[in-house]
């Protein structure tokens, strides 16, 4: 496993190939940085004693302790530790930890080459497992590129005016496949070592050619990154509170012709499986949001309940009764993740999958109610996060001990304690990156109406169906096999040992 510092200095020998602002910069421009220490963050619990076995895995391929970020789950444990590691981390950033992608890239491609190889005698397998064997002993950090800038709506890819509008095949060679194309909202691939590109849905025979799936390295020949960072502050001052350290990066992927070597080529015209592999990454996604939402209401909780400390309103029932709906969306989320990764499914790559219904409607659930959460800490806090003065009026104005006796509500909270209070609500309410997060938590990984569609498609309505005929008296007898007596998959080391409570 590699450590921070070695990411870092990874990072900044890349090939300048970033545009921001209409200027190519390097990994290390400033505006970067704010994403990198998210990263490095992911790093440091890797090496950190504490979080062993759960920031880590072993290697199913290599044998060596890995970062699980790497690992293809083999049990529901290792599910669960995914989850769980994602709350862990994204606690610490103060929201999204953008490297679930990745690892959510890695089990779809694991599980639909050797579904493709089953149905079509190919090797991709044995290729990306080949691949997987030198991300580990790399250390690698990858990023999924999946949505396409997709054009007219209404048609299909191969309809397009513009083919680029889906990233496709433009040449076959024996050595490998030329590509082009546009795939846009990718998170996190400014300060990835590898870019791992599927296709964003279904396809038909026409559409060959837009089905293709491989990883590149994110510096390649060919590949530009059109990059949006969201950050809080221009530099890290010396007093900046841990959430101004983090912020994002979304960038346009302009494909222009790239060479992609025959040995990372995982999928090449089998359109279809096209709906498979886009349904396996944002199926796997969506539990990972599992752990990611929870961890932005759990956030978002401990704001609310500060302001409304700060405002000497806890005590206030209206108050709490928000405060309860923050824990009901964190723990529901958290519990769907948790059923997912229970009742998933190995497959025949040997990756364990988290149930879908679950995975989905636990995603739906947060997507729906971010804007809830965000209106609420509004509510509580009042607003005073758009209203306030600036920084510099606390520290140097001529008004300045004025105004710390003007920040204080309530008398139990110093003045110094009460302006970081109403910064972080500023900061976490009413900023880029408040604006980044709404906004991502209704779209990331696929907006609710894409949950509810799968929910519509894969839920047993007809097990519903044959209850109310049976209490319609239509039905004399209820079969409830297909839903009560299904059992959760237990792998090995489900239970983990803890110590026996002395009280």
């Amino acid at each position: 496993m590699i450590t921070k510092e070695q990411y870092r200095e990874r990072m900044f020998k890349m090939k300048p190939n970033i545009c921001i602002g209409s200027k190519m910069v390097r990994r290390d421009d400033p505006r970067l940085i704010p994403g990198l220490n998210v990263l490095e963050v992911t790093y440091d619990l890797a090496h950190d004693p504490k979080w062993k076995g759960l920031a880590t895995a072993t290697s199913t391929i290599t044998g060596e302790e890995i970062s699980r970020w790497a690992h293809l789950p083999q049990n529901p444990y290792d599910l669960m530790q995914k989850q769980k590691l994602i709350r862990l981390a994204a606690r610490r950033v103060g929201g999204c930890i953008q490297r679930c992608m990745g690892h959510d890239a890695l089990n779809a491609l694991a599980i639909c080459t050797k579904e493709i190889d089953m149905a079509k005698k190919t090797d991709y397998h044995k290729r990306f497992m080949d691949y997987m064997k030198i991300y580990h002993q790399k250390g690698w950090d990858g990023c999924c590129a999946q949505t396409d800038s997709k054009g007219d709506r209404m048609k299909r890819p191969s309809q397009q005016d513009n083919p680029d509008a889906h990233v496709h095949i433009v040449e076959e060679r024996k050595d490998g496949i030329v590509v082009s194309g546009f795939k846009m909202s990718i998170t996190q691939a400014a300060y990835a070592d590898e870019i791992f590109v599927v296709p964003t849905r279904a396809l038909m025979e026409d559409d060959r050619d837009f089905a293709v799936a491989f990883a590149v390295p994110a510096d390649c020949e060919g590949l530009t990154l059109v990059t949006r960072p969201v950050w809080l502050r221009e530099k890290d001052d010396a007093d900046c509170p841990p959430y101004c350290r983090y912020g994002v990066s979304d960038s346009v992927l302009i494909f222009d012709k790239v060479f992609v070597p025959k040995e990372r080529v995982f999928m090449c015209g089998e359109w279809e499986f096209g709906r498979r592999v886009a349904l396996l990454f944002a199926d796997s996604h969506r539990h990972s949001y599992s752990g990611c939402k929870p961890a932005v209401s759990d956030m978002l909780c401990g704001v609310t309940a500060l302001a409304a400390e700060a405002n000497g309103i806890q005590k206030v029932a209206h108050v709490r009764e928000k405060l309860t709906e923050f824990a009901s969306t964190a723990e529901l989320a958290y519990a769907a993740g948790i059923a997912s990764a229970v009742f998933g499914e190995k497959t025949a790559s040997g990756v364990f999958f988290p149930n879908s219904i679950y995975a989905n409607v636990g995603r739906r659930m947060t997507g729906e109610l971010i804007y809830h959460e965000y209106n609420m800490l509004t509510e509580i806090a009042g607003g005073i996060s758009v209203t306030m003065p600036f920084k510099e009026d606390f520290e140097f104005g001529p008004f300045k001990e004025q105004l710390m006796k003007f920040i204080v509500r309530n008398p139990k909270i110093s003045a110094d304690d009460s302006l970081k209070i109403w910064r972080l609500v500023e900061n976490v309410g009413a900023s880029p990156m408040a604006s980044w997060f709404e906004i991502a938590g209704v779209h990331g990984g696929g907006s609710p109406i894409m949950e509810t569609i799968a929910l519509g498609i894969e839920y047993d309505y007809e097990t519903r169906k044959k209850l109310g005929r049976y209490l319609a008296g239509i039905s004399p007898e209820l079969d409830d096999s297909a839903d009560l007596l299904r059992e959760p998959t237990f792998g090995d080391g489900l239970i983990t040992e803890r110590p026996v409570s002395k009280k």
